[in-house]
């Protein structure tokens, strides 16, 4: 593993994307608490090591564990004014002119921010459905899909069905 190095950013989801990859590397190693905090510390540099030589007078080093360097990583690199920008924004979420894998990507990159509809299957499932383009979510409906998976995939061939009609009218 060669986890990358962290100088900072204004994208928070640089930030959060950062922390998830250090996390697919921890929970493969098997890295306890005590390691993991070490290690994401060693691999602050520039203006991330800076933030932390200040933010690590809060904190009780002997005893902070990785869930709450995580509190404190976020609260600086993603902070609950994005959060609730990006929950907002998720929650008026349409299709409008995107493709259906630009829409399925942003859904799925907005919807862990939304936890009352990422953790409830049939509310995340009604969500994408409501976000789609009227002509999709119709064809989408009518074959009652009960899982999110299944509908994203059921999108992805009415999309290139329409594409279809449309190219065989032309």
């Amino acid at each position: 593993m060669n986890p990358e190095d962290f100088h900072g950013t204004t994208d928070p989801f640089v930030a959060e994307g950062w922390i998830r990859y250090l996390k697919v590397i921890f929970r493969y190693m098997e890295m306890a608490d005590a390691d993991r905090v070490r290690c994401t510390i060693y691999l602050l540099k520039g203006d991330a090591f800076l933030w932390w030589e200040g933010a690590d007078r809060g904190v009780n080093m002997a005893t902070l564990t990785w869930e709450e360097f995580k509190r404190v990583f976020y609260d600086k690199y993603f902070t609950s004014n994005v959060c609730s920008r990006l929950e907002r924004e998720f929650m008026s979420l349409h299709q409008w002119d995107w493709s259906v894998a630009e829409f399925v990507q942003k859904f799925d990159r907005c919807c862990h921010f939304a936890p009352l509809i990422f953790n409830d299957v049939a509310e995340k499932l009604r969500h994408f459905l409501d976000g789609l383009r009227p002509t999709i979510r119709r064809d989408v409906m009518l074959s009652d899909h009960n899982d999110y998976t299944t509908a994203v995939a059921k999108t992805f061939r009415t999309e290139l069905s329409l594409k279809d009609i449309y190219w065989e009218m032309q």
